[in-house]
């Protein structure tokens, strides 16, 4: 599907013209969006816009690296949107011209949505041009970003508020869990902020210099976003150090536990291998008494024994 709004130099915003009559000289600049097009609309940006051949075939080899390419007078951004719940990566092209601005992606996607729909409702926004319109686009896609950390957050401080009643491996099983997430944040988050520090200190823009500090709101919550990012890997880093540490220390009282139950039992067992032998002319064997001191000779090392352990502080 292809929607277009266009802004005439008498600053009236035309909502649905053709393609063909974008390029008139009552218009001042346009905005063509490319949401989810068929082959035959995909191809009209090399056909109708002629936009570079690099920049049309990186429209159409997905995922691409956040990036920004200058062709002349046309910038051409590759930029991420986030799926809320699976935190997959979306792509977004844009072109960015002195008078225009052209969408492509192949998912629809609620940010593309909600900067149309800005742009309409503020006629301030139509005189600002079409680096404006390409900044309210990035605008929006890295709001959305944020909910995504936040829930990675609340994840986390579940794991960290029940960690009594949940196992060490469920423990762990989600700590890896949220890193893997977030590694998928990361390779989204990192390069747009790359990509905005770029854009930030360039001025081929159309418009850049006016416009520099809206983009560098956007820049400012990309290192929010990044300094967030470092936080939670810093904290599910200790979190899982502190899971392997308890772990360890689990096994070494469990594995001291079964170290004292053997030590005790050595002798113990000692003892019954020698009165286990069927040998005729063993001493003791006709003794009235014997099975019962020998008994009593056995619990007594074995009292002994726990209570040697006990003062050495093996049981605290």
């Amino acid at each position: 599907m292809i929607r277009t709004v266009a802004v005439t130099r008498s600053g009236e915003l035309v909502m649905d013209l053709p393609l063909q009559e974008l390029d008139g000289d009552s218009i001042d600049w346009y905005w063509v969006d490319f949401n989810n097009p068929t082959h035959e609309e995909a191809m009209l940006l090399d056909t109708h816009f002629h936009f570079h051949p690099l920049a049309v075939e990186d429209c159409f080899h997905l995922l691409q690296r956040p990036k920004l390419d200058h062709y002349e007078d046309v910038h051409f951004f590759v930029l991420h949107a986030i799926h809320p719940q699976t935190l997959e990566a979306d792509e977004v092209d844009l072109f960015v011209g002195p008078r225009f601005l052209v969408s492509f992606h192949f998912t629809e996607l609620k940010e593309i949505d909600d900067a149309w729909q800005k742009l309409q409702a503020e006629p301030d926004n139509w005189k600002r041009g079409s680096s404006f319109g390409a900044y309210l686009v990035m605008d929006m896609l890295v709001d959305e970003y944020f909910p995504c950390i936040h829930m990675l957050e609340d994840e986390m401080n579940d794991f960290d508020s029940d960690q009594k009643s949940t196992s060490i491996h469920a423990l762990m099983r989600g700590v890896f869990d949220i890193r893997s997430k977030l590694a998928h944040l990361r390779r989204t988050i990192i390069p747009m902020r790359d990509l905005l520090y770029r854009v930030v200190n360039s001025d081929k823009l159309p418009n850049g210099r006016e416009q520099k500090i809206y983009y560098a709101d956007i820049y400012d919550h990309l290192l929010k976003l990044a300094e967030m990012i470092d936080s939670i890997r810093d904290t599910t880093a200790d979190m899982r150090e502190n899971f392997i540490s308890l772990n360890s220390y689990r096994m070494n009282t469990i594995m001291k536990t079964l170290t004292v139950i053997t030590t005790i039992f050595m002798p113990l067992t000692f003892l019954a291998g020698i009165y286990g032998m069927n040998f005729d002319n063993m001493p003791e064997l006709h003794w009235h008494y014997g099975y019962f001191i020998v008994l009593l000779i056995m619990f007594g090392i074995g009292f002994a024994m726990y209570v040697w352990f006990k003062r050495k502080g093996w049981f605290d």
